[in-house]
């Protein structure tokens, strides 16, 4: 049995990590007195003491939290960004490649991606790496998700009976195009500059869908919708969790909370011979956070991926 500890418990990610946790038959979850929380000396005992630490902490944390791990046997997955583009960190989507999951497999620094750079790395990145897109093809994102992922006082917010209307729209954000997940969409896809990223949070607790247009013309290898299909769907073949929409499910609609709840991700592919819609639909809370750093931490343990998240 392996000890498990999860810094920020308390948030939303860190909620759901130890649920997830609760259920695993290999991992026992090592609990912080709650009047010990905030104690730097006993964290600092549980981070040592753990066989894996999962850091659900804003950036500047998270980077503390490391710095007071001096046992080198223990393995860290920061879902932060704070080590998101860092050489020394493996960038924590298994799915992007064989070399990718070994990398995993053999780390003890895995930095859990962010949700919609799940999205936007899953449909980009195999485009760009078979040459089908260009690292300088000019890429407009745009994402759809659910409020849980914006934190506990922006759920209280939502959830509030007092709330402003202006919760009942979907809402655009970061319009200054900065998001804090571009450098690491921008790393993992191989691009040569940012994509405009056009996030929008709407009024459903849970779920994502993250599209990416594209022009047939403007690509490297011109694809039809079906020859999409055909290679995202060997792309993918042998994932667990990753699955792509065959040629006879083609939706006119799509629910972004399709898949809250569960650890999948699914890949629909709709459009015609010159414009071409290829969305990620999954789970922000789940193959978007904390799903994605359990997924993380059975294969650094030598587990079944799928064991607790199935």
């Amino acid at each position: 049995m392996y000890n498990a500890f999860i810094d920020g418990k308390e948030g939303t990610t860190g909620l759901q990590i130890f649920d997830r946790l609760k259920v695993h038959n290999k991992v026992n979850v090592m609990t912080l007195p709650e009047e010990k929380r905030k104690d730097i000396k006993e964290r600092a005992k549980y981070l040592n003491e753990a066989d894996m630490c999962f850091l659900c902490l804003p950036d500047d944390a998270a980077r503390e939290a490391v710095s007071l791990i001096t046992n080198p046997n223990v393995k860290v997955i920061d879902a932060s960004t704070a080590h998101r583009t860092n050489p020394d960190w493996v960038y924590g989507l298994p799915e992007i490649s064989d070399v990718r999951r070994e990398e995993i497999s053999k780390s003890r620094r895995v930095a859990n991606p962010g949700c919609h750079a799940t999205g936007v790395i899953s449909i980009v990145a195999p485009l760009v790496k078979s040459g089908i897109l260009s690292p300088d093809y000019p890429l407009t994102v745009h994402s759809v998700t659910g409020y849980s992922g914006a934190g506990k006082k922006t759920i209280a917010v939502y959830e509030s009976d007092k709330r402003d209307k202006a919760l009942d729209s979907p809402r655009q954000y970061a319009l200054g195009l900065n998001h804090k997940h571009l450098p690491e969409i921008v790393r993992e896809c191989g691009l040569k500059s940012n994509p405009i990223f056009n996030p929008i949070i709407s009024d459903f607790y849970s779920g994502m869908c993250v599209s990416v247009p594209v022009f047939t013309r403007l690509m490297s290898k011109k694809y039809t919708v079906n020859a999409l299909i055909e290679f995202y769907t060997e792309y993918y073949a042998k994932q667990n969790f990753i699955k792509v929409s065959n040629i006879t499910e083609v939706p006119q609609l799509l629910a972004a909370n399709e898949l809250s709840g569960t650890n999948d991700l699914k890949i629909y592919i709709n459009g015609n011979d010159e414009q071409i819609i290829i969305a990620a639909v999954f789970d922000n809370l789940g193959k978007g956070a904390s799903g994605a750093a359990v997924q993380n931490m059975n294969i650094m343990f030598g587990f079944d991926e799928t064991l607790s998240l199935k």
